[in-house]
């Protein structure tokens, strides 16, 4: 597969990976779950070198994470999609939220995080690995 594209509800905004994610899972901390408006957010992980914008500029808002590093939240400002997210402590690194990918068929998270925080009954079935928090070294997840 390598590579795919993407984009917001109004097109405004579009952009290409020309790479494989380094990594996927879903999140249940309660950024995500704001952020996103949905019972959690399924994060794509690539590098920022891979990452192309073909259309538009987002938007962007700033916030503390749990761990005291700086999160950026990248937007449409005309739909208010979220496309992006970036973390100051990886950062050569850069989320995709998985809702915005044109064809998600290779979208396959390896691991539910903060499952601690998880809705009732949204982790029921599942046979991801769960962590209650972020797993103690999260980097193992990270390939590439």
């Amino acid at each position: 597969m390598p590579g795919f594209k993407g984009g917001c509800l109004c097109g405004a905004i579009r952009y290409e990976v020309s790479s494989d994610p380094v990594n996927m899972w879903n999140c249940h901390c309660d950024d995500c779950r704001k952020s996103s408006g949905a019972s959690y957010a399924t994060n794509v992980f690539v590098r920022v070198a891979d990452l192309t914008m073909t259309r538009g500029e987002t938007a962007k808002f700033q916030h503390k994470s749990d761990s005291g590093n700086s999160m950026t939240k990248e937007y449409c400002a005309d739909c208010g999609s979220q496309i992006f997210n970036a973390n100051s402590g990886r950062p050569a690194i850069k989320v995709v939220r998985a809702g915005t990918v044109d064809d998600g068929s290779f979208v396959k998270p390896r691991a539910n995080v903060y499952a601690s925080r998880a809705l009732p009954g949204v982790l029921d079935g599942s046979d991801l690995p769960a962590f209650d928090e972020m797993p103690p070294d999260p980097s193992v997840f990270f390939k590439g």
